[in-house]
């Protein structure tokens, strides 16, 4: 499996390899959650409804106006956030652990609670890795998903927590604006149209960040968070 993974910039491109996945996580496919996630939301259920946390607004880590613009629609008012760029090394290996570091990283520089993402176009088809214009040609299985992933660290004293969302699909001939990473490019599926072409309320009922982020909004109102605005 290859997961090309979109980057801050608007068309980022570099490949990585997916391994499988980790315990820990929050997945909007299986909902499954790993032990040591379920202490720490006990702990904070515990806590949250003693009247006894009281934290800043998570600070969402992105410097991508068109990632913020969609987290904002997707979020609305449910959770009080702001956003800020930071300048976080490029990381290499499995997108969960790596969406997990970044929060730990982007915890300890902001001194609150972070938000961060990492999202991957993960190709079925790929053993090796070949540019995408090959790769539509040399190919008959386009199939292919997009993955989304949260990484939530309350402080820098937390260990982070992680929302994974994903969306089937395929690999298309880019059709689209093209302002937006690989959406040209990714069709989902029971569409007949690239996330580039949809409109943005549309795209924001299925995609795989709003999978993701509908995962956060349910921990939040899981853990009653009481926040200082």
């Amino acid at each position: 499996m290859i997961c090309n993974q979109q980057e801050e910039g608007v068309g980022g491109d570099s490949l990585i390899l997916e391994s499988s996945s980790k315990g820990g996580i929050v997945n909007s496919e299986s909902c499954t959650v790993g032990g040591d996630r379920r202490r720490k939301m006990a702990v904070a259920g515990v806590v949250a409804r003693n009247g006894l946390v009281s934290s800043r607004p998570v600070t969402f880590v992105t410097g991508n106006a068109k990632k913020l613009e969609e987290v904002k629609v997707i979020l609305g008012q449910s959770i009080p956030f702001q956003s800020l760029k930071l300048d976080l090394p490029e990381l290499q290996g499995d997108p969960e652990d790596i969406a997990k570091e970044k929060a730990r990283l982007a915890a300890n520089q902001v001194k609150g609670p972070v938000l961060v993402e990492d999202t991957c176009l993960c190709f079925n088809a790929l053993k090796g890795l070949p540019g995408l214009n090959n790769m539509l040609m040399a190919y008959e299985d386009k199939s292919a998903y997009a993955m989304c992933i949260f990484s939530l660290a309350m402080g820098p004293n937390f260990e982070p927590i992680t929302f994974v969302g994903k969306t089937q699909g395929k690999i298309v001939p880019a059709r689209g604006p093209n302002d937006f990473g690989w959406d040209p490019i990714f069709e989902p599926d029971g569409y007949d149209q690239t996330y580039a072409e949809m409109a943005k309320e549309e795209k924001n009922k299925i995609s795989h960040r709003s999978r993701a982020l509908a995962l956060v909004k349910s921990h939040f109102a899981e853990a009653g968070y009481v926040f200082d605005t």
